[in-house]
């Protein structure tokens, strides 16, 4: 299990250039927000300039903002405004375990992912000479990193998020750590069984049709898009469809659009929608004109009530991709932290339509329950 330094009460959306204190309320919790950290956490604020976008990133020094207590949970915290801004300038507040720039982005790379609560950004704050009414800002922004990969610097990607209780607009637990494992996979340091090893081999092919289930803010497919575009080959080919209900695509391509300088061309996800309840396969999917090569899927668990659409969705999905390439079936990966017991009648119900999933690694986090990877695969009878 994780846990996210987020705002129970956030900041403005404009602020006053009086000199007044920001009022905030910050919070440690898990990805639910059910469960909140129970020992003491100091939490270090700077400011970060959003706007006019500057030629280099201006980030103010990290100084301390207080001692997290969950016995003080609901108290509201003085931030002092950024010391030199300007009319008209938009600054991020930036929320903090640690004082070096390093602690204000998550590594996927770490080997210790998320022995600290993860760092936060707030939306931009529009500062004015000008008094405002205070309207609460409703979204909150992460940035992670990706190691230095024929790069001079790591590569830094950013995901926003909603601040309301909408569970397909918020990180959970496994799709970061999916997305760790990935990280890891393509950097060679992950434990290399012969099922390791094929999916490795599978997912940075140069060419490779990925199909994402649940995708929620987007952060596996987008991932996966920067790792393909750091592929050597340069004839990388493949299609990343990102899929999720109606409600999930507005945050969710908005995501990947603002991360489109970090793909190949080849390699930028495409959102689309796919209902579980809807027999019909998109169009995006029946593009993939030489079937699909993996599904990956992160916490697609929480609803014991879905999995039979679910299960549906996959068989529906894998009869396709046989039907253009017969003896190639997907490969399936699956980012799990168990939150019920229940939950695992999945694997037994995929058996039952010839998915067989094995594990391959755990992320720990800082405690409870570890986010699980799973790879499915099927048997071709080639009689």
């Amino acid at each position: 299990m994780f846990y996210y330094i987020s705002f129970l009460r956030p900041p403005p959306t404009q602020a006053t250039l009086s000199g007044e204190p920001i009022l905030v309320t910050p919070q440690i919790a898990n990805d639910l927000r059910t469960e909140y950290y129970t020992d003491v956490q100091d939490i270090f604020y700077s400011w970060s300039l959003h706007s006019p976008e500057p030629s280099s990133p201006v980030i103010t020094k990290p100084v301390k903002l207080t001692s997290w207590r969950a016995s003080t949970m609901y108290k509201e915290i003085p931030v002092p405004p950024p010391r030199n801004a300007r009319n008209g300038e938009c600054w991020r507040l930036i929320l903090s375990s640690g004082t070096s720039r390093k602690d204000q982005v998550l590594s996927l790379n770490d080997e210790k992912l998320g022995h600290r609560p993860f760092p936060v950004l707030s939306d931009p704050i529009f500062f004015s000479t000008r008094p405002s009414k205070a309207v609460k800002q409703e979204r909150i922004q992460r940035s992670y990193a990706l190691p230095a990969i024929n790069r001079d610097h790591p590569t830094i990607f950013h995901l926003i998020e909603q601040t309301s209780f909408d569970l397909d607009k918020k990180i959970w637990d496994s799709g970061i750590g999916l997305g760790s494992w990935l990280v890891q996979l393509h950097s060679g340091i992950v434990a290399n069984t012969a099922l390791v090893s094929k999916v490795k081999n599978v997912l940075f092919a140069s060419k490779c049709d990925i199909l994402e289930l649940g995708a929620g803010t987007g952060i596996v497919a987008i991932v996966l898009g920067i790792l393909r575009g750091l592929l050597d080959s340069p004839g990388k080919s493949g299609k990343i469809v990102t899929t999720d209900l109606p409600s999930a695509l507005p945050l969710l391509q908005s995501n990947i659009t603002s991360n489109q300088s970090l793909y190949h061309p080849e390699n930028t996800p495409e959102g689309t929608v796919l209902d579980w309840d809807e027999p019909e396969i998109p169009t995006q999917v029946q593009s993939f004109v030489s079937g699909i090569d993996v599904i990956v899927m992160a916490d697609v668990t929480y609803n014991t009530a879905s999995f039979p659409a679910l299960i549906g969705t996959l068989s529906r999905l894998i009869m396709f991709s046989m039907s253009v390439t017969p003896a190639k079936p997907p490969l399936i990966i699956l980012g799990y932290k168990e939150r019920d017991a229940a939950e695992r009648t999945l694997w037994d119900m995929a058996e039952k339509i010839g998915i067989h999933f094995e594990e391959v690694a755990q992320v720990s986090g800082a405690e409870g329950s570890p986010v699980e990877v799973w790879v499915g695969t099927m048997s071709v009878d080639t009689r």
